[in-house]
């Protein structure tokens, strides 16, 4: 029998001015996810991921302390706990990014990933911290402690890889190694600088390592830090490298694709990546150089 998995991203403009409470703004933003998340529960999704920091506007711009409210326990918190509830509802796996309060001023930009009966199966840290104009995210996020996991879900082995860490193809490399069949790169990402590289790097990514990928972006402007233009375009690739579906560039959305992973033993049988790396002659790249 094939293993076709249906997925879905959802991508989403911010629903509220940021200036109000932190608490109003990060009840406004859940509540626009709940309809989009009962979309894809009646279309059948399997898997669903949302956008990076789901719940809240992109604030890295402000480096303003206000936004450490934002932040809660995983999986104890009440976003995680409210979609556990979901996912067992419509018997679907949620990889929920959010903001992660570890203890008073630690804090992490994180992905919880629930199973399709609820079950929280654990968590990925955004590893790769950038920390530029606009971009202030060190300000916020603690770089990642807990490696590049895969989680054996009820449809699929599933990774995650937050952002900017897609610029690094290390760990895409890592949990194509730790078994992964689907890999979630939720984002915010806008026009500009890195623009050309969203239709380049995870695409070339899935082909290095013979896994499918699911790319999701915010959509709109947000004031009043307006960075730039959050462009959309979420969009799966397949072990080939190809887009196999895209979403719109300025709409709140659901991308549904249904994914064939048998197409992954095909592509590895072709592409022999994994049998003919040369782990023992890559020491170098672990040392401390500038």
């Amino acid at each position: 029998m094939p293993r076709i998995v249906k997925c879905g991203l959802i991508q989403a403009a911010n629903a509220l001015d940021p200036e109000q409470p932190v608490e109003k703004v990060r009840e406004a933003m859940t509540a626009k996810h709940l309809p989009l998340i009962e979309e894809a529960g009646r279309k059948g999704v399997q898997i669903l991921c949302l956008q990076e920091l789901f719940n809240g506007p992109y604030f890295p711009p402000s480096q303003d302390a206000k936004w450490y409210q934002l932040a809660e326990p995983v999986p104890e918190g009440p976003t995680v706990k409210l979609l556990q509830e979901y996912a067992r509802k419509h018997e679907m796996v949620i990889v929920v990014p959010i903001y992660e309060r570890a203890m008073t001023g630690v804090y992490y930009n994180t992905a919880a990933i629930l199973d399709a009966d609820g079950t929280y199966l654990g968590r990925y840290r955004k590893k790769h911290i950038p920390h530029v104009a606009g971009f202030w995210e060190k300000f916020f996020f603690k770089p990642g402690n807990e490696g590049y996991p895969v989680f054996e879900t009820a449809y699929a082995k599933v990774g995650v890889y937050i952002c900017y860490d897609r610029h690094f193809p290390e760990g895409a490399r890592l949990l194509g190694l730790n078994g992964a069949e689907i890999v979630f790169n939720p984002s915010a990402t806008v026009e500009g600088l890195s623009m050309y590289l969203w239709k380049l790097e995870q695409p070339a990514h899935a082909v290095a390592n013979g896994y499918f990928m699911g790319n999701i972006n915010r959509v709109g402007v947000e004031p009043p830090w307006n960075i730039g233009r959050f462009y959309g375009t979420s969009y799966f690739c397949d072990p080939r490298g190809q887009v196999i579906a895209e979403a719109s560039e300025n709409a709140d959305e659901l991308l549904v694709a249904d994914l064939d992973l048998d197409v992954i033993e095909e592509v590895r049988n072709t592409w022999q990546f994994y049998r003919d790396r040369r782990p023992e002659t890559y020491g170098d790249m672990v040392e401390l150089l500038p």
